[in-house]
């Protein structure tokens, strides 16, 4: 019996902004008077804010801490000790991800203060309870105005008017690492391996893949052609032997691949469609 199901999650979006160094006119008679005036300290400060939102948008945030107004650690924020919890800023919208459920909401940044908006969210429920609970206490701490500063080693630290800090290790996006937005596709999974020859991997098992495409309604179009081996990885992406999956990906061109790697990288946006044969 096959059965299929179907996510959807709350995709990131980016905000872009650029920022310029201020110019300081030359004395009169040099050429100063070509030069534009000097930016004003309002001028600056917004420079400041356009490159923290820079830095933001360029990195996943990953959960390192949390301490209460006490100094005590807030533990619920901590429920998959093996994927910490992670912000993404992108386009005016913060995603949070490694939760129960996919959560997102809007955010602005203006003199050091990040304030979000009311969260939005998917409703899955969760069997493990502490998981359910995370939520909740990532949803009550990353609303409304925080304090924001990056510090330390790149670090992003938010404060919370409660007097919890939360601090955020860069980690930097697949755009930041490939110097591109990179190239949406659509990929099927069949259930099973195969196996493959590679000079370099003994007994090498390949995933088995076609591409297939959508409409801008989200219905399937033409016939997908064979399934192909596929010998890279898609990063984010684990295979459970028996399923069948349509992934979405973003394909990103390698500028200097390694003489025996691909020119090509993968990297796994959702899982469109699952299957269990």
């Amino acid at each position: 019996m096959k059965r299929t199901r179907t996510l959807m999650l709350i995709l990131p979006l980016a905000l872009m902004a650029a920022c310029s160094n201020p110019s300081t006119p030359a004395p009169a008679g040099t050429g100063g008077d070509d030069l534009a005036p000097a930016p004003t300290a309002a001028a600056d400060a917004k420079a400041v804010e356009k490159l923290d939102m820079q830095r933001l948008q360029g990195n996943h945030w990953l959960l390192d801490s949390a301490t209460d107004a006490s100094g005590k650690r807030v533990d619920a924020l901590f429920a998959r000790a093996d994927k910490p919890v992670t912000l993404d800023f992108k386009d005016g919208r913060l995603s949070v991800g490694n939760t129960c459920n996919r959560m997102g909401g809007g955010y602005t940044l203006a003199d050091g203060t990040l304030t979000v908006t009311p969260m939005a969210s998917t409703m899955m429920a969760c069997t493990d309870k502490a998981l359910m609970a995370l939520d909740q206490a990532v949803g009550s701490r990353l609303e409304g105005a925080l304090k924001a500063e990056l510090a330390g080693q790149g670090q992003l630290t938010l404060r919370t008017a409660t007097g919890d800090v939360l601090v955020f290790t860069p980690e930097p996006t697949a755009e930041t690492r490939y110097g591109g937005e990179g190239e949406t596709v659509f990929l099927e999974v069949a259930a099973q391996t195969k196996p493959c020859s590679h000079p370099m991997i003994p007994n090498m098992q390949c995933l088995q893949t076609r591409e297939v495409k959508f409409d801008d309604k989200g219905l399937k179009q033409g016939t997908p052609g064979a399934f192909e081996n596929f010998y890279g990885t898609i990063e984010g992406y684990t295979h459970e032997d028996g399923v069948r999956n349509v992934v979405r990906v973003k394909r990103y061109t390698i500028a200097n691949p390694p003489a025996d790697g691909s020119s090509l990288a993968y990297v796994l946006d959702m899982v469109v469609e699952s299957e269990q044969k």
